[in-house]
């Protein structure tokens, strides 16, 4: 696709994030708007647990917690005793269905778009952790519901709301580096498992866990005692994405914004270390290519992953395109963010793109973003954020639209994953890609990849 509708640009570069009300209605049962709402959690152990908390933060009333892990389900129930227990999402919703306003969502990856799909066909808002889903097909759902449905969404990628993050949106899209050429993102994730084949064998279920459960959507296989449950999950096609699912929806998140990042004409996997049948690699570099958009260039984007260790050096931009970085910094961070225009280059350290650095032609090094005389000089135009989770309750509350509600962070996902596709269909395989149809008119391989064969029940 060669550029966005302009419902689609105005959301994606924050000029409707806070200034565009979409006319949602006030909250499901709602009348008054200021009755709290009743919200129930699927998945509160690890980053569920601060997603559940967070809810009741920002007023939610928790009246219903649901893990597959009994051990995650006992130590939240002792936050909140008053809350119904359950350990399938499914009979939660069906049995509190009608007396729940909003869901949070924070399993691992493959549980994501089926119960967010599930929820949100009942009428619930949705706060869903990062990757939004696993597959492009369930990104694209999720949007199509979140829009038919007019309900309120948020994916949980938490640097949106950082104000240097909208502030180095709003500088790039000035024209202060000029016209972007070229993105280098790089990640030292995996810090999990992943480069192998799978484990034989089996182990007890332990008495805590519903395994059965665990697996949700995906094929049936037996438990091995620390190769999935808890943090071991990531690196596995069947239930993670990787370290672009872990980290691209932070890192790439501002620049997404900030270049009006469209469908990828084509993506590709230039280089990895070995890649297995169920396993996402230990290191890659993938270039993805989009057309021009929106009076920008065509621009191509380079990710990069692998944890430094001992064993091997992971896939970085080449020296000559970070040279004045590691000057800067003694050496290359071991995660960071450059954006090449041809004025100039913006450069985050950080994450979640809340901090940043300019360096123009002509300047011998780099130079804070918030300090830099041509940045100082950009107007803010962005409304900045009263917090992540507090956006997606005004948006329940009076249709204020989330920063990173399902119709961006949907289309951010499948850009993300159409990497995981690129490292599935194997090295060197120029994937050209028709956004709009979800297919790629020259690797018909990649199809098997876009939408999974769910489980019966799933």
């Amino acid at each position: 696709m060669s550029s966005l509708d302009r419902r689609q640009f105005l959301q994606r570069t924050g000029i409707g994030a806070g200034g565009l009300l979409l006319g949602f209605p006030a909250i499901v049962r709602g009348q008054n708007l200021n009755s709290r709402l009743n919200v129930a959690c699927i998945g509160v152990g690890g980053k569920g647990s601060s997603d559940t908390d967070d809810a009741a933060r920002c007023g939610g009333n928790i009246v219903a917690l649901c893990d597959v892990d009994a051990r995650f389900l006992g130590k939240k129930a002792e936050k909140f005793p008053e809350a119904k227990r359950f350990a399938d999402y499914r009979k939660m919703l069906e049995e509190l269905g009608s007396s729940i306003d909003a869901v949070t969502i924070s399993g691992p990856d493959h549980m994501h778009g089926p119960a967010a799909m599930l929820a949100m066909g009942m009428g619930k808002h949705i706060y869903c952790q990062k990757p939004l889903t696993q597959t492009v097909w369930e990104a694209r759902e999720l949007k199509r519901i979140a829009a038919e449905k007019k309900l309120a969404t948020q994916m949980g990628n938490q640097g949106s709301a950082a104000d240097g993050l909208r502030r180095a949106v709003e500088v790039i899209q000035a024209g202060v580096i000029g016209a972007p050429k070229e993105l280098h993102v790089w990640s030292n994730r995996p810090i999990w498992p992943q480069g192998m084949d799978r484990p034989k064998g089996s182990s007890p279920v332990p008495d805590y866990l519903n395994w059965d459960l665990w697996l949700g959507p995906a094929k049936e296989r037996p438990y091995v005692e620390k190769a999935y449950h808890d943090f071991a999950w990531r690196g596995w096609t069947d239930f993670g994405t990787g370290a672009l699912g872990d980290m691209a929806c932070h890192t790439v998140n501002m620049p997404f914004r900030a270049l009006k990042l469209g469908y990828p004409t084509v993506v590709e996997c230039e280089m990895a270390s070995r890649i297995y049948g169920e396993s996402y690699p230990l290191t890659s570099r993938i270039r993805f290519e989009f057309p021009e958009r929106e009076g920008l260039p065509p621009l191509k984007f380079w990710w990069y992953d692998g944890a430094p260790n001992a064993e091997f050096k992971p896939l970085r931009p080449y020296p000559n395109i970070v040279k004045d970085v590691v000057a800067l910094m003694g050496k290359l961070p071991e995660s960071g963010c450059l954006i090449i225009g041809d004025k100039g280059v913006l450069f985050s350290p950080d994450d979640y793109g809340a901090k940043f650095l300019i360096q123009l032609e002509g300047e011998k090094t780099f130079t804070d973003g918030n300090e830099h005389p041509a940045a100082k000089a950009v107007p803010q135009s962005i409304p900045r954020s009263p917090g992540h989770n507090e956006e997606w309750f005004q948006m329940i509350k009076d249709g204020t639209p989330a920063y990173s509600n399902f119709d961006i962070a949907g289309y951010l996902t499948e850009i993300i994953l159409l990497g995981c596709i690129a490292l599935r269909v194997g090295e060197g395989v120029k994937m050209e890609w028709d956004g709009p149809g979800m297919k790629s008119p020259n690797c018909p391989e990649a199809a098997q990849f876009v939408k999974r064969d769910n489980r019966p029940g799933f």
